[in-house]
């Protein structure tokens, strides 16, 4: 059946669920789980553009390097627990949805569980889901927590 599932994170509460559900799934069929944080590249101008010279902005890299630690060790820890074999990654990128594509294609999984927040109405039209778009541009099969 599945052999890798992919796991991507956002840190969010709803991400949380969709993690806990796939670690049993993945428990339950035997599967390895790809935990995966995407850490946001961000334009190159900075806040110090705009900014007063004594204001310093945060170093966005290494706050992004922080995140992915913190909730890549949350998918770590709670694979260790249910004793899920498990790998864990983080990528820069513009897109997190073509980044989750590219991981999951690049790393032979077989499917990816991931959460929807369900923004619905000008919000959802606006900003886009990143599970919407994943669904739509990628082959691999999307199991949706909502």
């Amino acid at each position: 059946m599945y052999k890798n599932i992919l796991l991507p994170t956002d840190g969010s509460a709803l991400s949380l669920v969709a993690i806990d559900n796939g670690l049993r799934f993945a428990r339950a069929v035997g599967a390895k789980v790809t935990g995966f944080y995407v850490m946001l590249e961000r334009a190159p101008e900075s806040f110090e553009d705009y900014a007063p010279v004594a204001a310093k902005a945060p170093d966005l890299d290494q706050v992004a390097k922080q995140e992915s630690e913190k909730y890549l060790k949350i998918i770590a820890d709670k694979a260790q627990a249910l004793g899920v074999p498990y790998e864990t990654r983080s990528m820069k990128h513009t897109s997190p949805h073509q980044a989750i594509i590219t991981l999951a294609t690049t790393t032979g999984c077989d499917l990816i569980i991931m959460a929807s927040h369900g923004k619905k109405g000008i919000t959802g039209e606006l900003v886009g889901s990143v599970t919407a778009r994943v669904i739509t541009n990628c082959k691999i099969p999307v199991l949706v927590y909502r």
